[in-house]
């Protein structure tokens, strides 16, 4: 069934209505006679009152003809006799504002019931629990609050938040072009809702806040699609405490939270993740007209020496790069500024700007046009003069008109950090496509975004889509050696390993393998902890000892006795997969060993990634440097490391058994990867498989 019906409805009814301005119903009501030129409207009140001028109806069977959408406003009690005479009267639509259903009626699961009800009789339901709905396009206001026009859809959860982000909009010259609370997600998703606004026409930038994400990768094709039709989502959500890691098995889990897997989501589906609603709608301002950066080299003009400098240092933090410019452009630049100023980048006016306004504008338009920059940003005073001295209003007026059709004319963005909260001529330039901001902090952060979003593309939509293997059960850990032939038929090397069980045997055993040797207690998920591995063991003497003082500490079971890999200047990396119950697979890896909780340095996608994706995880570590060559050091097999990755992503995402997955560590040195460590957890009743 199309959703047009939350958009733009033929006939609304309001049930519920209130002449009670402190009451949800007097709000939705003056918000639905507001389009009542575009459909019919009609209100619904038990006692027949009337409200902004109009009589209400007792009941909906009391109306002329059916409405197409009702909002459900009434009392919680009253709910499922109002939606059994909607459907009766052939209703489609429901907007379900009441929350606490359940509750009123003494009834738990009744809200899900009442959605089984209503899609039964062909019908959909937003909510309950909501705080409403509003296109700007339809003229259709059926929300508490207050809405601006503009091109940004807010998808929300929360209510409240949504609000918060369109009242953030509107403060910052921005509007809304469609708004949805969608509340308890008892029937329509919020990844229907984003496929709804594929199509519409007025918007041209979505923000999604979420706390549930339900059937992730559905959500995540979703926005891919978005973005393939030249629409941006930003994405809000909340997980990022150690809470959620507080149950994981695996190094893997305990080193991830919910945010992490969104933000690797929201990478494969080519959408921006942000951690705010003021970043939310900072962002927005750069996507919504303007050209994304073709790369990340950016260009600093400003009135004040300190503000360029601390601009440089502000855009480096958020990796963008400050270059030097050419002696040619720089000559360029010094035609337009006065002896001694400073043409290196950043740009210091040194007064430039007072004695002519536009010098800003010809700035921009040499920097614009050298084709050594991908942004230009404008930095400190520009959008004050105006306001502070009324007889300057009309002339920079002028010159923001010249900085917006010098970014059209080379395709190029310019971004404004104005010490002006709201100036005419901080109005000009938002019209006019040119983003301006009030701190160069929101500057970096959004731009730093912008150029990241500019560098990939999204996945194909039918691949995320793909859907995930069941969590199962908790599951149980595979035995060292099984775990680890697991992983070696994903593709992984190890060293030769074989199984022991009395001192006597290993020394046996040693004698026919090359040492040293690594001896482990292969039931032991974390054999570190617990006192089960031993290493540097030099000959079959120190096996057995070594398995005789095991014996005695953890008894008897299976050992392993592997040969231990001795390369001096290998560098110890984390990889590990899981399974997340929203977005199914993802795959992990990051500087490993015994540290590897400590520093977190760790970088998260969906699973599986092929070769190329693997390596640009691994070019977003902090500690790549190690890989490729730290202080002297000779650098390693990255492609090595990328296969492992591969290795692993592609292990969770086939085998439906495996739950998580882990090889810490994953030795690697200039001739290759050998991992050292195996950790599957399986489901339990699949092993025996194995």
């Amino acid at each position: 069934m199309s959703l047009s019906v939350f958009s733009d409805p033929a006939s609304v009814a309001v049930v519920g209505a209130s002449a009670d301005p402190a009451k949800w119903g007097y709000w939705i009501a003056r918000g639905a006679l507001r389009g009542a030129h575009r459909r019919e409207v009609h209100l619904v009140n038990a006692k027949g009152a009337v409200i902004e001028g109009v009589q209400s109806a007792r009941s909906l069977s009391e109306l002329p003809s059916a409405p197409e959408l009702v909002v459900l406003t009434a009392p919680a009690r009253t709910i499922p006799a109002v939606i059994d005479e909607a459907l009766a009267l052939g209703v489609k639509g429901f907007l379900g504002i009441t929350a606490h259903i359940d509750a009123a009626n003494g009834e738990a699961g009744l809200e899900r019931r009442l959605a089984e009800r209503i899609r039964r009789a062909g019908a959909r339901i937003v909510g309950p629990n909501c705080l409403g709905l509003y296109d700007a396009g339809s003229e259709l206001e059926l929300a508490w609050g207050t809405f601006v026009p503009g091109s940004i859809a807010i998808v929300s959860q929360s209510g409240q938040l949504g609000l918060e982000l369109a009242g953030l909009a509107a403060h910052a010259g921005l509007g809304v072009s469609r708004f949805v609370s969608i509340g308890n997600q008892v029937d329509v998703t919020a990844a229907e809702l984003l496929e709804d606004l594929i199509s519409h026409e007025t918007t041209r930038t979505v923000v999604l806040y979420l706390e549930n994400f339900g059937a992730g990768r559905e959500l995540a094709a979703v926005m891919a699609r978005l973005r393939q039709a030249g629409k941006h989502v930003i994405v809000l959500t909340v997980g990022a405490s150690d809470a959620g890691r507080a149950a994981a098995r695996s190094h893997t889990g305990a080193m991830t939270a919910a945010t992490d897997v969104v933000a690797a989501a929201c990478r494969a589906a080519g959408a921006a993740f942000v951690e705010t609603p003021a970043q939310a709608i900072d962002l927005a301002h750069l996507l919504i007209d303007g050209p994304l950066p073709a790369g990340d080299r950016v260009a600093i003009v400003s009135d004040s020496g300190g503000q360029g400098a601390i601009a440089a240092d502000t855009l480096s933090r958020h990796r963008l790069t400050v270059p030097a410019l050419s002696e040619g452009t720089r000559a360029a630049v010094a035609a337009l500024l006065p002896e001694g100023a400073g043409t290196a980048n950043p740009i210091d006016l040194a007064g430039a700007g007072e004695q002519d306004l536009a010098t800003y504008a010809r700035l921009v338009d040499v920097l614009l046009g050298s084709g050594e920059v991908d942004t230009v940003v404008l930095s400190g005073y520009f959008g004050c003069y105006g306001a502070d001295t009324p007889s300057l209003v009309d002339r920079e007026l002028q010159v923001a008109d010249a900085i917006a059709a010098s970014a059209a004319r080379h395709g190029r963005p310019v971004i404004v950090h104005s010490m002006s909260h709201d100036s005419q001529a901080v109005r000009r330039l938002r019209s006019r496509a040119v983003p301006t901001l009030f701190t160069i902090d929101a500057v970096a952060r959004s731009l730093g975004i912008a150029a990241e979003l500019a560098r990939s593309a999204p996945a194909d939509p039918a691949r995320l889509a793909a859907p995930a293997a069941p969590l199962g059960d908790t599951g149980k850990a595979l035995p060292y050696l099984a775990g680890r032939d697991l992983l070696a038929k994903a593709g992984l090397s190890y060293p030769r390993a074989i199984a022991v069980w009395t001192p006597e045997e290993a020394g046996t055993v040693a004698r026919s393998m090359t040492g040293p040797f690594v001896l482990k207690a292969g039931w032991l998920e974390h054999k570190t902890e617990l006192g089960g591995v031993a290493v540097g063991l030099p000959d079959a003497d120190a096996v057995r000892a070594a398995l005789a003082d095991m014996i005695s500490r953890l008894g008897e079971g299976d050992y392993v006795l592997e040969e231990m890999d001795t390369r001096t200047g290998a560098v110890e990396l984390i990889v590990g997969a899981r399974r997340d119950p929203a977005f199914g697979p993802v795959v992990l890896v990051g500087l490993g060993g015994v540290t590897a909780e400590l520093y977190r340095d760790v970088a998260l996608a969906l699973a599986p990634v092929d070769v190329a994706e693997a390596r640009r995880l691994l070019e977003s570590l902090a500690g790549l440097p190690l890989l490729t060559g730290f202080r002297g050091r000779p650098a390693v097999d990255v492609d090595a490391v990328a296969e492992s990755v591969v290795a692993v992503s592609r292990l969770i995402a086939e085998d439906g058994r495996v739950l998580e997955c882990e090889v810490n560590p994953l030795r690697v040195g200039p001739d290759g990867a050998i991992a050292v460590d195996a950790l599957v957890v399986a489901a339990a009743g699949d092993q025996p498989d194995w």
